[in-house]
């Protein structure tokens, strides 16, 4: 772990701590609302793993709260703003790739993503009325959505349901970039998918 990525686990242990204890839980009692084991959950708010998107999806679910509160600092003012280089990685790809969630609210989350040749995010199905929009800003990428296959070019765009499995990826030979926006409606209400996301 670099020591970004462990200064953001340290600070998403913390958070999922303070948010647990001030719900009177036990590891135990938040491991079983997640859907995760008690290891991870301990790993966690000991800042010892870089979560997936996934577990850290459960996690703010179970605590009924929005992933963004988990990986931002609370804000007393009504407006937030991330300076560039400033967004929290949540996914590294094998070829150099990034997910980096740039803002969020409790049922909206907006990402910049980069993939680099030859990677691939895939992920499970979402909570149900998840909706994701995304727009390639450079270079091509591949969307699969259920049994469906989609090739995007700069500026091309695609809506789709995130309640069923897709993926990402680039298997072209040049970087891609793209903004993912995902809305997610039913966030703390403890029906996200058994699966959530990776």
């Amino acid at each position: 772990m670099d020591q970004g990525t462990a200064d953001l686990a340290l600070a998403i242990g913390a958070r999922v701590k303070r948010e647990r204890q001030a719900r009177h839980w036990t590891l135990d009692q938040l491991a079983e609302a997640a859907g995760v084991s008690r290891r991870m959950v301990v790993n966690v708010e000991q800042g010892g793993v870089n979560p997936s998107v996934g577990t850290l999806l459960r996690i703010s679910d179970a605590l009924g709260i929005g992933l963004p509160a988990l990986v931002e600092q609370p804000q007393a003012k009504p407006v937030k703003v991330t300076r560039s280089g400033e967004g929290a990685v949540l996914w590294s790809g094998e070829s150099g790739g990034r997910g980096v969630l740039v803002a969020g609210t409790e049922v909206v989350e907006l990402w910049d993503w980069t993939l680099e040749p030859g990677d691939r995010h895939v992920s499970e199905a979402h909570a149900a009325g998840t909706k994701e929009l995304l727009q390639v800003q450079h270079g091509t990428i591949t969307v699969h959505v259920a049994d469906e296959s989609n090739t995007l070019s700069a500026g091309d765009a695609l809506a789709f349901a995130g309640d069923v499995a897709h993926s990402y990826e680039n298997p072209h030979t040049q970087p891609a970039r793209f903004c993912l926006a995902v809305f997610e409606p039913v966030v703390g209400t403890g029906l996200r998918s058994e699966a959530g996301r990776a």
